[in-house]
């Protein structure tokens, strides 16, 4: 089942922990980017982990479905749709913009593994998680493609 965010709730997608569930253990590469990371002008880095099937990026104003878990660099999970079990829907223009540029290199049925400086992610707002941050995601579908 698929959990469809409304536009508000959407800036607060990635804030929401999740310590009802078990945490996923974090990737070797969560402390540091991997060199052989690919690197975009803007400072988000990225790695595909499972090719997709697809052939069509999303756009900045798409609606996309995924399923992802998002560590901090010293291995802390503090969000995951897969640990609840749910994939999570909204407009790729309402989250923080690491996750607006990453999806954009994406295409459907791929797992990327993103690592985003924090002035991509929360800029230090307060209560959110802090410093890079690192989050396998899964391009489950495309609204309307």
């Amino acid at each position: 089942m698929r959990t469809l965010l409304p536009t508000g709730a959407c800036v607060v997608l990635l804030l929401a922990g999740c310590s009802e569930s078990a945490d996923i253990p974090a990737p070797d590469d969560v402390a540091a980017v991997p060199a052989d990371a690919e690197r975009t002008a803007s400072g988000l880095a990225s790695r595909v982990i499972v090719e997709g099937s697809g052939a069509t990026h999303p756009a900045a104003t798409d609606t996309v479905e995924v399923h992802y878990t998002g560590w901090t660099t010293d291995g802390a999970m503090f969000d995951s749709s897969v640990a609840r079990g749910e994939t999570a829907e909204f407009p790729l223009n309402r989250v923080i913009a690491g996750w607006t540029e990453g999806l954009q290199l994406m295409v459907t049925g791929e797992t990327r593994r993103l690592w985003i400086p924090e002035d991509l992610a929360y800029g230090g707002r307060s209560g959110a998680p802090a410093g890079m941050l690192v989050f396998d995601v899964q391009l489950v579908r495309i609204e309307g493609r």
